[in-house]
Order: structure tokens, then C-alpha cells, then sequence
């Protein structure tokens, strides 16, 4: 994988070009050599730069990262090297071996991987190193606490998956004692969780390993139960969904009051309460805690939210996907959304992207008088949009995708049914015949 890497070429701030060199040369005289200190410096710079470079570090972050990290300079380059080696052994992936060193360089000091490389080869995800060796090199944990912690894991019956989870998720847990995480356990099981459940709990929700049972769950419960949710619907709710006890004091009557003044469609407004009002709730705070995580404050994601219900009803994952084509491909802040909520409440694929692909042709055809917004963009309706944007120019109808009115009205029935449906035809008989002349020589 190094091999395959391009060397370091450019670093300006180490680098003299043999013409500035000359200059500098000619216009001090003094200065005729560099001293073979500065030579000396000159050459390690390059190689180290060559050497974080061929594993997988960005040549645009190196010159910032090396004048950050001195330490680096002065330590013996086949010992960066060898630590180095010892995590790409930990088969730690390319990306997330870049983010550590550059999150905590301190990993790359001599002898500090050494005593990590045999308790980490064990049946641990990548992930989950990364963690621990962040939390390792800022506060001096050592193995030993590393071995402590997973025994203790491993002895409430918990799976590796489950252990990488924990250190992975939450990292704390290796400074954390023992009877503070049976404890929570105990927690658990008191409050009727089935002791088989347990694992499937820390695994999905590990960071309860960090949150106080007497100054937050205890009081958390007791809000649930003044909001009038009996015992048994509390936990059928936390059994549905661990995170329920991540939810802050006073955070769940918000999102139900919420609910409740929301101004929408009545079927809008059944969908979104069909699992119950509890469930809502929380379907609501994960979507505003998905909006704050991009950027918006809290009482904004709140705003769109309330003006676009049709939020709840998309997943936190597509939620995440348009706020990155926002933010990425169309270029808009996403402090947009609250001014714009009605972005979150369309479709993706059908709606969001034919759009902005007909605008975006125009723009750089010189076929729009003005800027677009995201408003322009957004909020007139599928008629709308196609007689102002698409009909007057036919080059946009295969960018957009023709209308559904213009599209063939598929037959009901398949060809040549009718055949099939047709009344057997009535055989005409000689008394028939009579009987007709007779009727029609009575009224003659």
C-alpha cells in the first residue's frame, strides 16, 4: 500500500530552488555554504516528509503538521519509522491511521507503541485502537488498565463485538472501576431489562457507561413518569431503543409540545404519531440532534422541524444525505435550512437533484437572468418549475425527465381481452323471423 504512494515533492517552507539559492548567496557573501547542521536538518525534514507522505499523509497538511510537532525532528527517523510499521500492523485503516497521528502525534514517540502492539493484536476492530490509543497517549494509560477492563467486560459476558464497541464508542471505560460498571448493569436489570438483553443494550448504547445514575437516569425516569407514561410503556421503550437514556432533562417535553402545535396535514401528522406519542418524542430529538450536528443551533433545528414535519418522517440517514448535497454539491450554507425547512420535506432522487441539475445546465449555459436560491429552487410546485425552467428549452427535458402528465396512460387490460369479454352473438331462428313481420305489420 506505501509503495503504491507518490514521494514528497513540495515542501516550500524546507525547499530552496538552486536560482533563490544562488541569490541569496550573491547578495550575502557571508553565507557562501550552509553549515552541515543546517544541512543536516534540511535532509531529515525531507525524508520524514517522504516518510509520512508513503503512509498515506496529505502533502498539504505536512509543512503545518512538522512545524507543530518538533519532536518529530529530533527523534531518530527508524524509530518514527518503526512505529509506524506497528500500526499499520494493527491494520488500522489508511484513513483512520492519518486522522490519529494527526490528532495525537505523540504516538509516534519511541517505545510508546512498543508496549501496546501485543495487547492490541487481539481480537480488536480498528476502530476501537484508535480510541484507545488516542486516550493512551493524552493521559498515560497502561496496558495493564487495558487488560483490566476488557476481563471485566468480557467477564459480564459481553461478545468482542460488544468490547470494540465499548472502547470504541465510549473509551472512558478503561479509567472507569469495576463497581462503577456493575453498577450500571445493576441499573439495568432493576429497572426489568432481561439480563439477556444486557450485552445487546451495551452494544447498542455504550455510553451510558458514562452518564450518573442518581443525578441523571433516576431523575430521567421520574420525568417520564410525571409526563404520565406508566412503567411498562417506559420499558418497552427502552428495551425498543436504548438511546432513550441519552435523552436530557426536559428534553422530551420539548419535542412533545412540539408535536403537539405542529401545523400540518392530519395524515402528515397520524404518520408521525403511529407508534405512539413516546416514540415520536424521540424520533424528534434524533432529528434535531442530526440538524445541530451539521451546524444549525438547537432552537433553529427546533424551527424547522415544527415548519417541516414531513422531517420526522425521513430517516436520520437521508436527513444527512441532502444536508451534504446541500453543503457539498449546491454549494448553500446550512444555516439555509431555516429559511428554507421545505428542503428536508422533499424527495432526494425525484425532486432536489433533477432540479438543481436543470438550474445548474442553465446557469452555466447563460440561460438564467438571476441567481437561483434555495427558495427559487425549492418551493414552486412540479408545474411550476417544468413550464419556467424545462418546457422553453427541449435540451432540459432529458436532464429532468419528462412530466408524468406527458408519459403514455398504460391500458388497463391487456390487448385482445375484449375478445375474451364478449357476449356469445344470438342465433336467429325462422320463428324469430315471423315473430318480427308480425310486429311490424301491427304497427302498418
Amino acid at each position: 500500500m506505501a509503495s503504491k504512494l507518490k514521494p514528497f515533492i513540495n515542501l516550500r517552507r524546507y525547499t530552496t530552488t538552486p536560482l533563490n539559492q544562488n541569490r541569496s548567496l550573491s547578495s550575502n557573501p557571508s553565507s557562501q555554504t550552509l553549515s552541515p547542521i543546517n544541512k543536516s536538518n534540511y535532509r531529515k525534514q525531507i525524508l520524514l516528509a517522504n516518510l509520512l507522505q508513503r503512509y498515506g499523509f496529505p502533502p498539504s497538511s505536512l509543512q503545518h503538521f512538522l512545524s507543530k510537532n518538533t519532536f518529530l525532528s529530533n527523534s531518530d527517523l527508524s524509530e518514527t519509522e518503526a512505529s509506524l510499521s506497528i500500526l499499520l500492523s494493527l491494520k488500522l485503516p489508511q484513513k483512520q491511521l492519518v486522522s490519529l497521528i494527526n490528532d495525537c502525534p505523540n504516538v509516534l514517540r519511541s517505545n510508546f507503541l512498543k508496549k501496546w502492539r501485543v495487547p492490541l493484536s487481539e481480537s480488536v476492530s480498528p476502530s476501537a485502537i484508535k480510541s484507545v490509543l488516542e486516550l493512551s497517549s493524552r493521559f498515560g494509560i497502561s496496558p495493564d488498565k487495558f487488560h483490566q477492563c476488557t476481563k471485566v467486560l468480557k467477564g459480564l459476558g459481553f461478545c468482542d463485538s460488544t468490547v470494540s464497541k465499548v472502547l470504541d464508542a465510549f473509551p472512558n471505560v478503561l479509567v472507569m472501576k469495576e463497581i462503577d460498571i456493575r453498577r450500571k448493569v445493576e441499573f439495568l436489570v432493576g429497572i426489568d431489562i432481561p439480563r439477556g438483553d444486557i450485552e445487546r443494550f451495551f452494544h447498542i448504547f455504550p455510553e451510558i457507561l458514562g452518564i450518573s445514575t442518581e443525578t441523571r437516569l433516576n431523575p430521567l425516569l421520574d420525568e417520564f413518569i410525571k409526563m404520565g407514561f406508566s412503567k411498562d410503556e417506559i420499558k418497552k421503550e427502552i428495551s425498543r431503543e436504548p438511546r432513550v437514556l441519552g435523552l436530557e432533562l426536559g428534553e422530551l417535553p420539548r419535542c412533545l409540545e412540539l408535536i403537539k402545535t405542529l401545523k400540518c396535514r392530519k395524515v402528515i401528522k397520524d404518520e408521525i404519531l403511529k407508534e405512539g406519542l413516546f416514540r415520536a418524542g424521540f424520533e424528534v430529538k434524533l432529528r434535531v440532534d442530526c440538524l445541530c450536528k451539521h451546524g444549525l443551533i438547537r432552537r433553529d433545528a427546533f424551527k424547522v422541524v415544527w415548519k417541516e414535519p414531513r422531517v420526522v418522517l425521513y430517516e436520520v440517514d437521508e436527513i444527512e444525505k441532502k444536508i451534504e448535497f446541500l453543503s457539498n454539491r449546491m454549494g448553500f450554507h446550512v444555516s439555509c435550512l431555516a429559511d428554507v425547512p421545505e428542503y428536508l420535506g422533499v424527495n432526494l432522487q425525484k425532486q432536489i437533484i433533477p432540479r438543481y441539475n436543470v438550474v445548474d445546465y442553465l446557469k452555466l449555459k447563460g440561460g438564467l437572468g438571476c441567481d437561483i436560491g434555495l427558495k427559487g429552487l425549492i418551493k414552486p410546485s412540479m408545474k411550476r418549475f417544468y413550464n419556467l425552467y424545462v418546457k422553453p428549452y427541449p435540451e432540459c427535458e432529458r436532464i429532468f425527465g419528462k412530466r408524468r402528465e406527458d408519459a403514455r396512460v398504460r391500458k388497463r387490460h391487456p390487448a385482445g381481452l375484449w375478445k375474451l369479454m364478449k357476449p356469445p352473438s344470438h342465433v336467429t331462428t325462422k320463428e324469430d323471423v315471423v315473430n318480427i313481420k308480425s310486429f311490424v305489420e301491427s304497427l302498418a
